[in-house]
């Protein structure tokens, strides 16, 4: 079970887009993330006409480490540090360590 998921609000906390929020498109094997409209690069692609993909400067996201963000945390309006609990029910759930609230709602 991982502490980061896709479609978590996160904020950047290093690097060039420190304190800017997004969401999470895609986790990767490698400890890595990405994340919607931040770390953007631009990529030259060349032009495919048999997938019908047209050449030229393509802007995309490009994957920032998962310890340069923090999952945001709507209560406190910061970033905050996600661990896990267990409920009575037996399912076992991620909370915000600083106010025990419980992220997946």
């Amino acid at each position: 079970m991982n502490k980061i998921r896709k479609g978590d609000q996160v904020i950047v906390i290093t690097g060039r887009n420190k304190g800017r929020r997004g969401a999470v498109i895609e986790v990767l094997a490698d400890d890595r993330l990405r994340v919607e409209g931040l770390n953007m690069i631009k990529k030259h692609q060349k032009p495919n006409p048999q997938a019908g993909v047209q050449g030229g400067i393509v802007e995309r996201e490009a994957p920032l480490h998962i310890s340069n963000v923090l999952v945001f945390n709507p209560a406190t309006k910061k970033g905050g540090r996600v661990g896990f609990k267990t409920l009575a029910s037996g399912k076992k759930v991620r909370i915000f360590k600083s106010n025990k609230e419980v992220v997946d709602v």
